[in-house]
């Protein structure tokens, strides 16, 4: 699993997102998110580097607290 950063333009891929999200409802951004999530780990096509990568994230979000900044 490759952790360091790769996106030529972090900065234009995050407004690219969050324009995609912009006048949806948190119904509809769940959505388009989980079609980008398949998206891409069908652009990766991996099966290792694919569940390497639910793994890290779910270790993330158990430590993560409400109190991190």
């Amino acid at each position: 699993m490759i952790t360091e950063p790769r996106i030529p333009d972090p900065d234009g891929f995050y407004a690219a997102l969050l324009a995609a999200h912009e006048g949806r409802t948190e119904a509809q951004s769940a959505d388009l998110n989980a079609r980008l999530v398949l998206q891409l780990a069908n652009q990766c096509g991996d099966q290792d580097v694919l569940l390497a990568c639910i793994r890290a994230a779910a270790e993330e979000d158990t430590t993560t607290t409400k109190d991190s900044p």
